[in-house]
Protein backbone atom coordinates (compact mmCIF):
# COMPACT_ATOMS: atom_id res chain seq x y z
CA UNK A 1 0.00 0.00 0.00
CA UNK A 2 3.23 2.29 0.93
CA UNK A 3 4.71 1.70 -2.35
CA UNK A 4 1.10 2.02 -3.98
CA UNK A 5 1.08 5.40 -2.37
CA UNK A 6 4.28 6.60 -3.36
CA UNK A 7 4.09 5.75 -7.08
CA UNK A 8 0.47 7.12 -7.39
CA UNK A 9 1.76 10.40 -5.70
CA UNK A 10 4.85 10.56 -8.24
CA UNK A 11 2.88 10.23 -11.57
CA UNK A 12 0.08 13.38 -10.21
CA UNK A 13 3.21 15.25 -8.94
CA UNK A 14 4.36 14.76 -12.57
CA UNK A 15 0.79 15.69 -14.49
CA UNK A 16 -0.10 18.32 -12.09
CA UNK A 17 -1.26 21.50 -13.34
CA UNK A 18 1.24 24.18 -11.86
CA UNK A 19 3.54 21.13 -10.30
CA UNK A 20 4.00 20.43 -6.50
CA UNK A 21 6.65 21.85 -5.01
CA UNK A 22 10.04 19.80 -3.70
CA UNK A 23 8.94 21.13 -0.21
CA UNK A 24 5.38 19.75 -0.48
CA UNK A 25 5.63 16.67 -1.33
CA UNK A 26 8.48 15.88 0.88
CA UNK A 27 5.17 16.92 3.40
CA UNK A 28 2.97 14.40 1.90
CA UNK A 29 5.55 11.61 1.43
CA UNK A 30 6.49 11.95 5.07
CA UNK A 31 2.35 11.97 5.80
CA UNK A 32 2.33 8.80 3.89
CA UNK A 33 4.92 7.60 5.75
CA UNK A 34 3.53 8.33 9.48
CA UNK A 35 -0.07 6.38 8.05
CA UNK A 36 2.20 3.09 7.26
CA UNK A 37 3.49 3.26 10.83
CA UNK A 38 0.22 3.75 12.35
CA UNK A 39 -1.73 1.30 10.63
CA UNK A 40 1.60 -1.38 10.67
CA UNK A 41 2.12 -0.64 14.74
CA UNK A 42 0.02 1.38 15.80
CA UNK A 43 -2.91 -1.14 15.03
CA UNK A 44 -1.74 -3.78 17.17
CA UNK A 45 -0.61 -1.57 20.35
CA UNK A 46 -3.65 0.73 20.43
CA UNK A 47 -6.33 -2.44 20.49
CA UNK A 48 -4.28 -4.71 22.30
CA UNK A 49 -3.95 -2.11 25.40
CA UNK A 50 -7.26 -0.66 25.19
CA UNK A 51 -9.50 -3.86 23.68
CA UNK A 52 -9.07 -6.09 26.72
CA UNK A 53 -5.69 -7.63 25.03
CA UNK A 54 -7.15 -8.41 21.57
CA UNK A 55 -7.34 -7.09 17.95
CA UNK A 56 -10.39 -8.29 15.86
CA UNK A 57 -8.19 -11.02 14.31
CA UNK A 58 -7.12 -12.46 17.94
CA UNK A 59 -10.81 -12.25 19.12
CA UNK A 60 -11.85 -13.86 16.04
CA UNK A 61 -9.54 -16.77 17.08
CA UNK A 62 -10.47 -16.50 21.34
CA UNK A 63 -6.75 -15.44 22.12
CA UNK A 64 -5.54 -12.47 24.00
CA UNK A 65 -2.19 -11.18 25.35
CA UNK A 66 -2.12 -10.66 28.64
CA UNK A 67 1.18 -9.97 31.22
CA UNK A 68 2.75 -12.98 32.65
CA UNK A 69 1.64 -11.96 36.08
CA UNK A 70 -2.01 -12.43 34.53
CA UNK A 71 -2.72 -8.47 34.25
CA UNK A 72 -3.91 -6.78 31.20
CA UNK A 73 -1.24 -5.43 29.17
CA UNK A 74 -0.91 -1.69 28.72
CA UNK A 75 0.76 1.34 26.34
CA UNK A 76 3.67 0.80 26.89
CA UNK A 77 4.20 -3.06 27.43
CA UNK A 78 2.25 -3.67 24.11
CA UNK A 79 4.13 -1.00 22.26
CA UNK A 80 7.47 -2.90 23.33
CA UNK A 81 6.52 -6.32 22.32
CA UNK A 82 5.02 -4.85 18.69
CA UNK A 83 8.68 -2.95 17.92
CA UNK A 84 9.93 -6.13 18.52
CA UNK A 85 8.19 -7.50 15.40
CA UNK A 86 10.58 -6.10 13.48
CA UNK A 87 13.21 -7.91 14.58
CA UNK A 88 10.94 -11.59 14.85
CA UNK A 89 10.27 -10.95 11.29
CA UNK A 90 14.08 -10.81 9.89
CA UNK A 91 15.07 -12.25 7.74
CA UNK A 92 11.75 -12.73 6.42
CA UNK A 93 8.22 -15.02 7.33
CA UNK A 94 8.73 -14.42 11.29
CA UNK A 95 11.40 -16.81 10.98
CA UNK A 96 13.31 -14.97 14.16
CA UNK A 97 9.94 -15.65 16.00
CA UNK A 98 9.66 -18.92 15.11
CA UNK A 99 12.27 -19.96 16.63
CA UNK A 100 12.50 -18.45 19.45
CA UNK A 101 8.60 -19.80 19.82
CA UNK A 102 9.86 -23.38 19.64
CA UNK A 103 12.86 -22.79 22.10
CA UNK A 104 10.89 -21.73 24.87
CA UNK A 105 7.82 -24.21 26.79
CA UNK A 106 5.37 -20.74 26.45
CA UNK A 107 5.95 -20.39 22.81
CA UNK A 108 6.45 -16.74 23.76
CA UNK A 109 8.57 -14.85 20.56
CA UNK A 110 11.13 -11.75 21.29
CA UNK A 111 8.44 -9.31 21.56
CA UNK A 112 6.45 -11.62 24.38
CA UNK A 113 9.73 -12.33 25.99
CA UNK A 114 11.28 -8.21 26.35
CA UNK A 115 7.64 -7.33 27.12
CA UNK A 116 7.25 -10.11 29.72
CA UNK A 117 3.54 -10.89 27.95
CA UNK A 118 2.34 -13.83 27.17
CA UNK A 119 -0.70 -14.97 24.46
CA UNK A 120 -3.38 -17.50 25.99
CA UNK A 121 -6.32 -19.28 24.86
CA UNK A 122 -10.11 -18.06 25.78
CA UNK A 123 -12.33 -20.97 26.98
CA UNK A 124 -15.95 -20.00 27.16
CA UNK A 125 -17.09 -23.02 26.72
CA UNK A 126 -15.51 -24.08 30.28
CA UNK A 127 -17.18 -21.35 32.00
CA UNK A 128 -20.83 -22.63 32.76
CA UNK A 129 -19.50 -25.35 34.53
CA UNK A 130 -19.84 -22.46 37.33
CA UNK A 131 -23.45 -21.39 38.76
CA UNK A 132 -25.25 -20.12 35.84
CA UNK A 133 -26.15 -17.06 37.35
CA UNK A 134 -22.24 -15.74 38.37
CA UNK A 135 -21.69 -12.45 36.70
CA UNK A 136 -17.73 -12.91 36.20
CA UNK A 137 -15.53 -16.09 36.17
CA UNK A 138 -14.87 -16.15 40.02
CA UNK A 139 -18.52 -14.91 40.92
CA UNK A 140 -19.70 -18.44 41.72
CA UNK A 141 -16.14 -19.75 43.97
CA UNK A 142 -16.49 -19.73 47.45
CA UNK A 143 -14.25 -18.67 49.94
CA UNK A 144 -12.58 -21.13 51.91
CA UNK A 145 -11.42 -21.08 55.41
CA UNK A 146 -8.76 -23.54 57.22
CA UNK A 147 -8.55 -25.62 60.18
CA UNK A 148 -5.08 -27.10 60.90
CA UNK A 149 -3.54 -26.27 57.72
CA UNK A 150 -6.95 -27.77 55.97
CA UNK A 151 -9.69 -26.17 53.52
CA UNK A 152 -12.82 -26.80 55.59
CA UNK A 153 -15.16 -23.88 54.98
CA UNK A 154 -15.68 -20.13 54.48
CA UNK A 155 -12.11 -17.21 55.17
CA UNK A 156 -12.72 -14.31 56.87
CA UNK A 157 -10.85 -11.55 55.45
CA UNK A 158 -10.70 -8.24 57.13
CA UNK A 159 -13.18 -5.50 56.12
CA UNK A 160 -11.16 -2.63 56.21
CA UNK A 161 -7.81 -4.57 53.93
CA UNK A 162 -10.78 -5.53 51.42
CA UNK A 163 -11.67 -1.82 51.41
CA UNK A 164 -8.31 -1.04 49.60
CA UNK A 165 -8.59 -3.02 46.94
CA UNK A 166 -10.71 -1.92 44.04
CA UNK A 167 -12.65 -2.71 40.90
CA UNK A 168 -9.41 -3.25 38.76
CA UNK A 169 -7.86 -5.65 41.43
CA UNK A 170 -11.33 -8.03 41.22
CA UNK A 171 -10.68 -8.18 37.53
CA UNK A 172 -7.22 -9.05 37.52
CA UNK A 173 -8.50 -12.34 39.77
CA UNK A 174 -10.71 -12.23 37.23
CA UNK A 175 -8.52 -12.86 34.54
CA UNK A 176 -6.33 -15.02 36.16
CA UNK A 177 -9.16 -17.60 36.91
CA UNK A 178 -10.65 -17.23 33.57
CA UNK A 179 -7.27 -18.12 32.03
CA UNK A 180 -5.47 -20.41 34.70
CA UNK A 181 -6.59 -24.35 32.66
CA UNK A 182 -4.90 -22.35 29.68
CA UNK A 183 -1.57 -22.66 31.64
CA UNK A 184 0.41 -25.65 33.13
CA UNK A 185 0.88 -25.91 36.57
CA UNK A 186 3.92 -24.27 37.54
CA UNK A 187 3.27 -21.28 35.48
CA UNK A 188 0.10 -21.29 37.12
CA UNK A 189 1.38 -20.89 40.73
CA UNK A 190 4.00 -18.87 39.77
CA UNK A 191 1.09 -16.01 38.95
CA UNK A 192 -1.04 -16.62 41.68
CA UNK A 193 1.55 -16.30 44.20
CA UNK A 194 2.80 -12.93 42.40
CA UNK A 195 -1.23 -12.06 42.54
CA UNK A 196 -1.67 -12.92 46.14
CA UNK A 197 1.26 -11.41 47.06
CA UNK A 198 0.46 -8.18 45.48
CA UNK A 199 -3.12 -8.15 46.70
CA UNK A 200 -1.68 -8.75 50.31
CA UNK A 201 0.36 -6.04 50.41
CA UNK A 202 -1.99 -3.52 49.23
CA UNK A 203 -4.87 -5.01 51.78
CA UNK A 204 -1.76 -4.88 54.51
CA UNK A 205 -2.86 -8.15 55.25
CA UNK A 206 -0.43 -11.68 55.93
CA UNK A 207 -1.67 -14.41 53.58
CA UNK A 208 -3.01 -16.85 56.13
CA UNK A 209 -1.16 -19.80 57.18
CA UNK A 210 -1.50 -22.61 55.25
CA UNK A 211 -3.71 -21.01 53.14
CA UNK A 212 -2.82 -21.82 48.88
CA UNK A 213 -2.44 -18.35 46.35
CA UNK A 214 -5.36 -19.26 44.43
CA UNK A 215 -7.70 -19.70 47.33
CA UNK A 216 -7.04 -16.16 49.08
CA UNK A 217 -7.92 -15.37 45.65
CA UNK A 218 -10.94 -16.51 45.71
CA UNK A 219 -11.60 -15.86 49.13
CA UNK A 220 -10.48 -12.15 48.44
CA UNK A 221 -13.55 -12.16 45.24
CA UNK A 222 -15.48 -13.43 47.37
CA UNK A 223 -15.43 -10.86 50.12
CA UNK A 224 -15.61 -7.66 47.39
CA UNK A 225 -18.46 -9.53 45.99
CA UNK A 226 -19.76 -9.47 49.28
CA UNK A 227 -19.49 -5.80 50.00
CA UNK A 228 -21.43 -5.42 47.05
CA UNK A 229 -18.54 -4.54 44.67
Amino acid sequence: MFLLLVLVFSGAKKTAVGGVSDKAGMWILAGIGLLFFLLYWGYYTLFETYWNGQTPGKKLLKIRVIKDTGRQVTLFESMARNIMRVVDYLPGMYLIGVITMLCNKENRRLGDLVAGTIVVHERVNEQPMLAHTSRTFTAGMYAPVYEDGLRTGRMTLPADGVARLDASDLNVIDMFFSRALDLDLAKRAEIAAKLAGRMADKMRTPVPEGATAEWLLEAIAHAMRSQGR
